[in-house]
């Protein structure tokens, strides 16, 4: 049975961030990952990760004005400085955290944009963040992300993906396969992760098309599971979807796989 991580950003939300960590550890969590750590200082959320005996396998580059809607900055040009300042503020916290690969948004590109300049641009910024993050044993994931829930990414494909990644030449960069997403933009999960196995470093779960809780909906998650285990997957499986009620309520599908 493949191991499962909470997403701290979508689950437990009925508990401030910091009390979410003993949360998930409650419920029968060895692991966490979440959108951004940086509200907070890198001593304090390793105390709670130390604390819960949780690891923490997962975040996100500093995506840039969040609050005002950005969705990172790697594919923006003119933004190249701020995103190798936020290269340098990931590292620190992963560092902190030992937290082994960080995963990087491409952002939000405008209808009608120079997309070969966006490409370019992304290309420039990936090669860059791999190779700083190479410097300290960390690995660089990207992540397509389906068009109906953020109009105008960026990076929408698992084979756009995976393009890229052979592009950059960094050996360091994998793709993370978020189910949700695949499914919606693409379909035919199970072949696309028997084609791409050897180089997608992260998965993530959330029942279609609602992205509640992963046991209803058009994806027969069990069967992934199996093809996880027989393929031989042993990274982490995000859980990344948004509870229908309180989180704990929702965790009947995990606790019937322990």
């Amino acid at each position: 049975m493949p191991k499962f991580a909470a997403n701290l950003s979508m689950m437990f939300n009925e508990h401030d961030f910091p009390q979410r960590f003993a949360a998930a550890a409650k419920s029968g969590f060895e692991a966490v990952e979440f959108l951004f750590p940086y509200d907070y200082s890198p001593a304090e959320v390793s105390a709670w990760l130390k604390d819960n005996q949780l690891k923490n396998i997962l975040f996100n580059l500093p995506p840039g004005d969040w609050a005002a809607g950005e969705r990172g900055i790697a594919a923006l040009p003119g933004r190249e400085a701020e995103f190798r300042d936020g290269v340098a503020k990931a590292i620190e916290y992963a560092l902190a955290l030992g937290t082994p690969q960080l995963h990087m948004m491409a952002g939000l590109v405008p209808a009608g944009s120079n997309l070969v300049l966006h490409r370019a641009t992304y290309l420039q910024n990936l090669k860059y963040a791999a190779q700083e993050l190479a410097k300290h044993g960390l690995g660089l994931l990207l992540e397509p992300i389906n068009t109906r829930d953020m109009p105008g990414y960026f990076l929408n494909t698992q084979a756009q993906a995976h393009e890229l990644r052979i592009e950059s030449g960094e050996p360091n960069v994998k793709v993370q396969m978020d189910f949700y997403h695949a499914q919606i933009m693409e379909g035919d999960l199970a072949e696309t992760f028997r084609k791409y196995f050897d180089h997608i470093g992260h998965t993530q779960i959330a029942s279609v098309p609602k992205r509640n809780e992963p046991d209803d909906g058009e994806v027969n998650y069990p069967f992934l599971y199996q093809l996880l285990d027989e393929m031989g997957y042993t990274g982490w499986v995000g859980c990344e979807y948004r509870p229908k009620g309180k989180t704990e309520d929702g965790l009947t599908w995990f606790k019937a796989l322990k």
